[in-house]
């Protein structure tokens, strides 16, 4: 049979991998009588575990949220899980603090094998550094506009926008979206009538909330995809639509959603409207999808696809000679 103590972490263990038990397993699983179950439940208890029973023939228990953040039990991998989630989120614009610290104090009474599992990952591993630090955003913050997501309540907001000017918006908020350093809000803005992406850094949300409103269709793709969207024709220099000989899917499946937005026209063509900040690059785009286009605009890229045609052309003519 096992000491008191280490029959209690191995109880509370059982209670956190599932959210019932049934007294008469927790007794078997532990090796002791259901009533020496019961008063390891009240010792949980005692430390501020909040245990449930549940009445009935069965007697079973269950661990619910409490009022405070009571000490967790994590297995080897669960805790090397949890320490390389927290330094991953020291990379998230708006939680680095807290990430940093939560992950200190866990590494702090990580067993030292699992110490040097967690220090090897830390030590050998290599985020790309984004080109720019993020701007700060309050968890505060984010937490109201999560809430709001989540319980589907009208937001009111001061809100910043990019010349500084500033003003009251009204919108459904749909979800929180984080790209690269930043973090963004899509929302139906109430009084423009349509889907608005909203950088959280200048939120400012009034409270109380308001009224909840019936869930809406998302924006098309999903709201990862429409900030990425925005987020990348709002820095294009040269744009173009694009007339695709294949199926809409066959396009959608070949670009990222930062490229372009594929229109459907029939069963056989789309057009994709893209851009990027150079001619070139908008070429590498056309060209990476391996399939038939026609451009018809803007001139530069005309002219530049001509350019690169001709090249290619200069580049094979060697091999045409040789084969006559």
């Amino acid at each position: 049979m096992l000491e008191t103590s280490a029959r209690l972490l191995r109880l509370l263990s059982l209670l956190q991998a599932r959210r019932d038990w049934p007294g008469v397993i927790l007794a078997e699983r532990l090796g002791v009588s259901e009533r020496t179950v019961r008063r390891d439940v009240d010792r949980l208890r005692e430390l501020g575990y909040p245990v449930e029973s549940s009445r009935g023939t069965d007697g079973g228990y269950r661990l619910v949220a409490g009022a405070a953040m009571p000490p967790l039990l994590l297995d080897d991998e669960e805790a090397v899980a949890v320490a390389i989630g927290l330094r991953a989120a020291a990379g998230v614009a708006g939680v680095e603090e807290a990430a940093e610290r939560g992950a200190a104090k866990l590494e702090q009474v990580l067993p030292s094998r699992l110490r040097r599992r967690v220090g090897a990952l830390q030590a050998y591993t290599e985020p790309v550094p984004p080109d720019r630090p993020g701007p700060a955003v309050d968890p505060a913050v984010l937490s109201v506009l999560a809430a709001a997501c989540r319980d589907r309540e009208r937001l009111r907001f001061d809100y910043r926008g990019h010349d500084g000017s500033s003003g009251v918006r009204v919108a459904e908020p749909y979800r929180l979206v984080s790209w690269g350093r930043r973090w963004y809000l899509v929302a139906w803005d109430v009084d423009r009538d349509d889907w608005r992406t909203f950088r959280v850094d200048r939120i400012a949300p009034r409270t109380p909330t308001g009224p909840r409103f019936p869930p809406r269709d998302p924006p098309e793709g999903g709201a990862a995809a429409y900030v990425a969207r925005g987020v990348s024709s709002a820095a294009w220099r040269h744009r173009a639509r694009v007339l695709v000989h294949a199926p809409a899917e066959v396009v959608a499946a070949r670009i990222n959603p930062a490229v372009g937005v594929v229109e459907d026209v029939d069963g056989h063509t789309c057009v994709l409207a893209t851009g990027a900040d150079t001619v070139n690059s908008l070429a590498v785009h056309l060209g990476l999808l391996d399939l038939d286009f026609e451009v018809t605009g803007p001139p530069e890229l005309v002219d530049h696809l001509r350019a690169l045609t001709a090249r290619y052309a200069r580049a094979t003519a060697t091999a045409a000679q040789g084969s006559g």
